[in-house]
């Protein structure tokens, strides 16, 4: 047990002057982050290409995925945020505590795989984007592949630099222009209430299984983005996550070592803590909730928008090619009138363009993250927010990570340059990762975080439909393994 030899007033002060997080409408607004930054990951290639894909090919068929994704996937991704605030450590330290540190070395190779795949199917949406304006409407010589090399450089040179907060502000704005003119398109002629059913019934049309696959994997987002939330929340440095070093240098709390890792390292009491910091750490774990069930909820909504306006307006069409945005772009254009696609394109632009600059971020911070508690030279030069010296800092492998990502992906795009099929490709690849990284996180909360914390432990639902979670969401990625491989036909395929 850590030992607590009694705090001083000094030290009892230091934790009184914590300024608690204004909770008002404007004050929750300000204090916003990973949960916003997750949903703005989401809201890109999945809304824009998979949802539209689903109800051109398939009309209302595949509206069942939707509840399906959001509701199963829920708590995998809730668990990084409690576990970050309980904690505040990453998910990924309690990762190395595992036997041979294996889950580290899971995440790693499926996010060096991610970086290359995943990231093309996030990039050559973008890209298309700026291929149809370019060479469609404005009819200049701009090849897909040079679209996504263009804006993978800027992206990486932003990030790099350092100097994307204006961009990352601008693309927000713009896709909130883009979701307050989609929900005005959609209740100009909505979809009929009567098919509103096929929500809750279960169908699988042939030739569906990479759309549902696609449709599991990345709505919301892809669950290893949860990771990649757990990092966000831990760099805020706020709540748990800003007071934890203190702790352990007045022995509240224990020092983790990732090369004699223990669980109960990662453990924080939060009753040895003064009052005042219990409800600070308190107020942070609730906004962080606000935070991602604001953004769940959103992103359902656009979801299941854009795949009953492509319903309306695009079936029965097999949106595809390199002028697929055209094509989608005709939900706005045939319902409203022409003067719409400009508008549609600035916000489809803005989010499938901060979907793939987040992923330019997010999964070389995954990759340093790993390395910092796989290796010890990594370890002892830890840190992706100052240069470090020696190519196995974690500052380094961030870079090279980045850069390595680029190439990655514009060589995928450039061997296949099909929009459609690499975003399902690559959502479907993260659909296959989920589970795995769904009971990591759930597991470790459940161990890791006191049962007597009533704050921070998972509460009775939490625990049981979080484990039917887990079970519902295995097995329709082995059913849907199965039917692929094995050509079964199921639920009225």
């Amino acid at each position: 047990m850590a030992q607590n030899p009694g705090r001083t007033p000094a030290e009892a002060s230091e934790f009184d002057q914590l300024e608690l997080p204004d909770r008002s409408a404007r004050g929750l607004l300000r204090h916003f982050g990973p949960g916003i930054i997750l949903m703005m990951t989401g809201i890109g290639t999945s809304h824009l290409v998979t949802a539209p894909t689903a109800g051109g090919r398939f009309a209302y068929a595949l509206l069942w995925c939707l509840p399906v994704a959001y509701i199963f996937k829920y708590y995998g991704f809730e668990m990084a945020f409690r576990f970050t605030n309980a904690t505040g450590k990453s998910l990924i330290e309690a990762y190395a505590t595992a036997r041979g540190k294996w889950p580290l070395w899971y995440v790693l190779v499926t996010t060096l795989i991610q970086c290359a795949i995943g990231q093309a199917g996030r990039l050559i949406a973008a890209a298309a984007v700026v291929y149809y304006v370019a060479s469609e409407v404005m009819g200049w010589p701009v090849t897909l592949t040079g679209a996504a090399v263009g804006l993978g450089v800027v992206s990486v040179g932003i990030l790099l630099m350092g100097r994307y907060k204006a961009v990352e502000n601008s693309a927000k704005i713009l896709a909130a222009i883009m979701v307050v003119s989609t929900l005005a398109v959609y209740f100009y002629q909505p979809a009929p209430f009567s098919e509103m059913g096929t929500f809750f019934l279960v169908e699988i049309p042939d030739g569906s299984w990479l759309v549902i696959a696609a449709f599991l994997g990345l709505l919301p987002t892809g669950m290893d983005v949860s990771l990649q939330a757990s990092e966000w929340g831990k760099a805020k440095k706020a709540g748990m996550s800003r007071i934890r070093d203190r702790m352990e240098e007045l022995g509240i709390a224990r020092s983790f070592n990732p090369f004699s890792p223990r669980l109960r390292d990662l453990t924080v009491h939060t009753d040895r803590l003064p009052a005042h910091a219990q409800e600070y750490c308190r107020r942070w774990f609730q906004i962080g909730l606000w935070d991602f069930r604001l953004g769940h909820v959103v992103s359902f909504v656009m979801a299941a928008v854009f795949m009953l306006l492509a319903a309306v307006w695009l079936y029965p069409s097999a949106v595809e090619g390199q002028a697929v945005m055209g094509e989608i772009a005709g939900i706005f254009t045939n319902s409203v009138g022409p003067g719409m696609m400009g508008l549609f394109m600035f916000g489809a632009f803005a989010a499938t363009f901060s979907t793939a600059f987040n992923y330019f971020d997010g999964w070389p911070r995954i990759v340093g993250a790993c390395a910092r508690n796989l290796f010890r030279g990594t370890a002892r030069t830890a840190g992706i927010d100052r240069k470090q010296k020696g190519w196995y800092s974690e500052y380094n492998l961030y870079r090279a990570t980045m850069i390595y990502s680029l190439i990655g992906s514009v060589a995928v795009i450039a061997g296949l340059p099909r929009p459609v099929f690499l975003v399902l490709v690559a959502s479907a690849l993260a659909f296959f990762i989920a589970p795995v990284i769904f009971f990591l996180n759930f597991y470790y909360c459940l161990v890791v975080i006191p049962k007597e914390d009533r704050a921070f432990y998972p509460s009775p639902f939490a625990r049981w439909f979080g484990w039917f979670s887990l079970i519902v969401f295995t097995a329709m990625s082995v059913l849907l393994i199965f039917a692929r491989v094995f050509d079964i036909p199921l639920f009225g395929a």
